[in-house]
């Protein structure tokens, strides 16, 4: 059986390893970036200008620094939760509310860690949007939206999480050593129920959906669906204006529910037939199953977490270790969900190269489905707009970035074409 004091070491050298990989890859990041933002590179000279490129760059170590800073108020706040002794203080609290069931007492005390987290994590969502995206012109969010959006994703979550969190709390303390099993298929059947309901039920609180108008482009998109046999419920445009300039295109939901999104913000800077080439890159991550292979591997990597943490929930010295105090269904789900990210942080290289790999393989179906042409014009315009860089470092991209550097990507659509 492993000791506490072993836990405690393991965690602190992963922690302080992530730390350092982290702060070595940011500063790589950001000396590369800096290094080239003197000369736009040759292949985008003729439709970046000197200016814009010079933006991209700050944007991006602007995002950096800004995400080093609150990273390590993230690695302070954990240590407060766990080795810190936060978790036994919310324990404190819970037991001052008088409340004797466990399941609720469960309830209460992921509320209170939920408050006060939430809270915690307020001023890096008010510098995001309030300060770095305002400075480089891409903030379009009210403070009254702001607000509302906060109020609503607050009721919603306990609309949504309560019900799972009283049925996975329920599980693990009636049905016994498999009970992260029945907890793993429970949280995928609600899983799965959100993804259906997401587009119809709970996108509209946020945001306007409109149908697509009649025009060149509608034409263009439905004649891609019907050549590629894609069958959706709609072709709609959300009006992403309101709260950013930056632009996107995506699928949502399944089955019958399927539907086409278009933010407003990427119809008004790209032509109809970049519209469509754009379109027909996420209908091939459709095609080529990447969706679903990603639902898949995101429900096998859910249930292998499930089983650790059904292990974990056996050992005193998970708790003790990261000095969390007694053990509680509540507890062991928080303190895994706390500490997960630290001992998967290796897999992140990993999980990027394969989304990489789709990447490629969608700009192929898009490349025989329209013109690769318009799909290299409508990603420079995207590019420019959305500020990303076009120098990224070459390690730093490898371990994080789920598309392929800008110089990569149209070389290989320019080899498609």
């Amino acid at each position: 059986m492993i000791e506490s004091a072993v836990v405690t070491k393991i965690f602190l050298i992963l922690l302080v390893s992530k730390g350092l990989i982290e702060a070595w890859l940011d500063s790589r990041q950001k000396n590369n970036i800096r290094k080239n933002q003197e000369a736009v590179p040759e292949r985008f000279k003729d439709s970046i200008t000197l200016s814009e490129h010079q933006k991209a760059a700050d944007y991006t170590v602007a995002k950096l620094n800004s995400a080093q800073f609150f990273n390590l108020v993230g690695v302070f706040i954990l240590l407060i939760w766990t080795l810190g002794g936060g978790l036994k203080t919310i324990d404190q609290l819970v037991a001052l509310t008088g409340v004797e069931s466990t399941l609720w007492q469960g309830v209460i005390f992921i509320g209170f860690f939920s408050l006060i987290n939430g809270f915690l994590g307020l001023p890096q969502s008010i510098y995001s949007t309030f300060v770095l995206e305002e400075r480089f012109g891409f903030n379009k969010t009210t403070v009254k939206t702001f607000i509302m959006d906060m109020v609503k994703g607050t009721v919603l979550g306990i609309c949504i999480g309560l019900p799972m969190l009283l049925g996975i709390l329920w599980i693990m303390n009636a049905l016994g050593s498999s009970w992260w099993f029945w907890a793993w298929a429970f949280m995928t059947v609600l899983q799965l129920g959100l993804v259906w309901a997401y587009p119809t039920f709970i996108a509209p609180l946020f945001n306007k959906f409109y149908p697509m108008e009649d025009g060149e482009t509608k034409n263009r998109v439905e004649a891609l669906l019907s050549r590629t046999d894609f069958h959706s419920k709609g072709l709609f445009v959300m009006d992403a204006s309101m709260r950013s300039s930056h632009g996107n295109a995506y699928f949502t939901g399944f089955g019958k529910s399927k539907r086409i999104v278009f933010f407003d913000t990427l119809l008004k800077s790209l032509e109809p037939a970049e519209v469509e080439a754009v379109l027909a890159h996420e209908l091939g991550h459709f095609k080529k199953k990447h969706i679903l292979k990603g639902m898949v591997k995101a429900l096998g990597l859910s249930l292998v977490g499930f089983w650790i943490l059904g292990q974990l929930y056996q050992s005193p010295a998970f708790f003790e270790g990261l000095n969390a105090g007694s053990m509680s269904n509540a507890k062991a789900l928080l303190l895994f969900m706390l500490v997960a990210g630290v001992f998967t942080f290796p897999m992140t290289p990993i999980s990027a190269w394969l989304s990489r790999k789709n990447e490629f393989e969608a700009d192929e179906f898009a490349a025989k489905n329209a013109r690769a042409q318009d799909l290299i014009t409508a990603l420079v315009k995207l590019y420019k707009e959305n500020a990303n860089t076009l120098t990224p470092d070459p390690i730093y991209s490898a371990w994080y970035h789920s598309h392929p550097p800008a110089l990569i990507r149209v070389n290989h659509l320019e080899k498609l074409s």
